[in-house]
Order: structure tokens, then sequence, then C-alpha cells
């Protein structure tokens, strides 16, 4: 649904983006990470022909960018850098202007979709209040309502939960599920490690402007090899696993992947066992491995190979 080759961005002497290959399959909820700064909406805007690469290929939905915009762009539903809207305007007359511009159809045909997507996105008791005296969240709802509109195969989304509570964030996060289980691809642009964690299949690191990350998740929260021991008698059971543990905060890991021998093992030596099990990365672990805190980008490869692949 979307590749690049060798995506670059400069803004006179600064790399904004720096030969970035991205690999978006059809069926992806993919979430684009990086702190702010590190040129993720740079990025999406290039993907969108909102600006122009200065070097490198971009396809999306299989035709090439921007050359194939006006072809590609009706499939696409997008929310870059925070919705525009009319403030005098309220949120179903502003809808009206996206929904005529984009797809026409009769008055009653315009009506139902604008009725679908309000109440897709939690405005249909608000739609017609004035914008100008909606929230930041309610108009980030507004954006998505309108990217929506187009029932896109293709949805890019730009910090879409910027400016939203904890409850709008856990309602977004299920309207993407159901948007995800209809069909629509879904590329999401976030800091929120945790928004990704819980949403996505896919991620990509964009650290510095440069890919040094780019993986399904399920494979880089793999089991690591190792079993996770938490224990009451942390100092007993390291002394008993000597050459075989590490001590971490309150935590042992233990090299193998065995549970029931070693849970067996430590308490025939008397050793009690609150919980036991293999150790797992969190997202947050991967990302600190393959970013540098120091600000100096990695210059590693553009696209880390698949678990399995060759390097």
């Amino acid at each position: 649904m979307i590749r690049t080759q060798g995506l670059t961005k400069r803004y006179g002497s600064v790399l904004a983006v720096d030969e970035v290959d991205l690999d978006v399959r059809e069926g992806d909820i993919y979430g684009f990470l990086g702190a702010n700064g590190s040129g993720k909406t740079t990025t999406v805007r290039m993907l969108l022909g909102l600006v122009l690469a200065t070097s490198g290929d971009i396809e999306l939905i299989g035709q090439p960018m921007p050359r194939a915009a006006a072809e590609v762009l009706p499939q696409v539903g997008a929310l870059v850098e925070g919705p525009a809207a009319y403030g005098h305007l309220s949120g179903r007359a502003n809808l009206a202007l996206i929904d005529a511009a984009g797809r026409g159809g009769t008055r009653a045909s315009r009506r139902r979709r604008i009725d679908t997507v309000l109440e897709q996105v939690g405005l249909d008791q608000v739609g017609r209040r004035p914008v100008r005296a909606y929230s930041m969240g309610m108009r980030q709802r507004l954006g998505l309502a309108a990217a929506l509109l187009r029932t896109p195969r293709l949805l890019v989304l730009d910090e879409p939960t910027n400016g939203l509570d904890p409850q709008g964030i856990r309602e977004m996060r299920d309207l993407l599920v159901e948007l995800h289980r209809r069909g629509s691809t879904i590329f999401l642009s976030s800091h929120l490690l945790a928004e990704v964690e819980q949403l996505c299949t896919r991620v990509g690191v964009l650290d510095r402007g440069r890919l040094v990350l780019q993986d399904e998740l399920a494979d880089l929260r793999a089991p690591t090899g190792r079993t996770v021991v938490l224990t009451p008698d942390v100092d007993a059971a390291h002394a008993l696993l000597d050459g075989r543990s590490v001590l971490h905060g309150d935590r042992l890991l233990v090299r193998g992947t065995d549970a029931a021998a070693l849970n067996a093992e430590l308490v025939r030596a008397g050793v009690r066992v609150a919980e036991l099990g293999p150790e797992r990365r969190s997202l947050e672990d991967v990302v600190l491995a393959v970013t540098d805190p120091d600000g100096v980008a990695h210059r590693g490869p553009s696209r880390v190979p698949a678990r399995g692949e060759a390097a």
C-alpha cells in the first residue's frame, strides 16, 4: 500500500528525511514511531504529495506519487498536522463542503455519509455547533470524520490522538480497529509508544530522519530466550543459579526457556516463586535499543531484516 525507496528531503543544509525505505503492506496497521522533530510529518506530507521529495520514489496503492495523485488520493483518507476547518461553520457544514468537492452525489446521499462519519467519531450530538466552539480533541475527531468520508482503502493519520483525553484515545483506538476490520489499511504516525503497542501490527522507527527499524510487532516482542523470575528470595535464587542468571532490579533473568524445570529446581532448593515466565521486550525496550539518546542518529541500515531473513 505504501512503498518508498531512498526517500529524502532537504531544507537547505538541513537533512529532514534521510533515504527512507517504507514497506506498508495491505492489511497492516502500521505504527510510524519517532520523537517530535524526527521527520515523521515531513515523510507523511511527501507521501500525500503535499511536499515534494528532494530525491527518492514513492508508491501509494501501487501507483507513483505525486504523478498519479488524481487517481490515488480519492482512495486515501488523511489527517495531517491537525484538521483545517472554517471556524464560523458547523462541523456538519464543513464536512458537506469537503464531500461535495470530493464525491458529489445527491443531497440525501451526502447527508447520509455525513451522519455516518459524525456518529463514527462521536460528534453526532455536536455536528451543528460552530467549529470555533470545538475543543482540540473535537477538532481531531472532525478531521478524522473528513478522512472517513471517502471510505478509504488507505488511512494516513498523523498524531490522531493529539488533544484527546484518555477516554477519547480509547474511543479512537476502538474506531481504528473497526475500520481495519472493515478492510482499511492504516498508517499511523505517533510518538506515543503505548498507543502503537496496543494497536499496530507492524512498526517503523524514525530517528532524526532515518528509518532505523521496520518489522512485525509480534516478531519484535517475541520471547528473548530467557525466563523472568520474581521471588522474595532473590539473593538465594541468584546464588543458586550462579552463572545462569542476571539480576535486573527485583527480577532475575535466567538463560533458557524451560520454565517447568526451572520452577522445580527453585522449589526443591526452598526458593519461593511468585511469578515465572518468558521474557519479552516491550516496544519501549525495542525503540531505545535502536535510537541514540545522545542526539546522533544510528547509521545502520534503514530497514532491519525480518527474523530469519538474510542481512
